[in-house]
């Protein structure tokens, strides 16, 4: 499972990378709607969940409530990708060094007494690369918004010559 896992954070690093290379600095604070986070937040959001596979591998929970997350603030799409960069170093470093068997472990996510779940450690870096292709799609609807070409995922987008 280890090497599953480090082959699809590189398959997935690759299309991250092309998406975030993207984004036009100028919009940076653009949002499609009141409730939607900026092109900045959800972008930099992209660039973080990489480092959540350490956090499920190295922790046994994550409590909201005992966390003060402030989210990095990137200016530009040098940082950004630097931050992406970071957080698959962090990822790929903590797989390497694990065994399969703390896969199977519990982690749980809370805030406070509130549990919102508790799943293995393998189930939650599963659900960090979903989380990952989720932000990064809700990201190619903003720049297609914004009427940037969009890179191709699994094979070439609307954008790209040989679609």
């Amino acid at each position: 499972m280890i090497e599953m896992f480090l082959k699809e954070m590189e398959q997935e690093a690759q299309t991250t990378r092309k998406m975030l290379e993207r984004i036009p600095e100028d919009k940076y604070d653009w949002q499609p709607h009141k409730k939607s986070m900026t092109v900045q937040r959800l972008a930099t959001h992209v660039a973080e969940l990489p480092s959540w596979v350490a956090m499920a591998i190295n922790t046994d929970e994550l409590n909201f409530a005992a966390n003060d997350y402030v989210p990095k603030l990137v200016k530009n799409n040098k940082e950004l990708l630097h931050l992406l960069e970071k957080s698959l170093a962090e990822g790929k470093a903590s797989l390497e060094k694990a065994k399969d068997d703390i896969l199977s472990k519990k982690w749980v996510m809370r805030n406070g007494d509130t549990i919102y779940t508790t799943s293995t450690k393998g189930e939650i870096i599963r659900m960090t690369y979903c989380q990952i292709v989720h932000h990064r799609a809700q990201l190619g609807v903003f720049l297609r918004l914004l009427d940037i070409p969009i890179p191709g995922s699994y094979g070439p987008s609307a954008d790209e010559n040989h679609f």
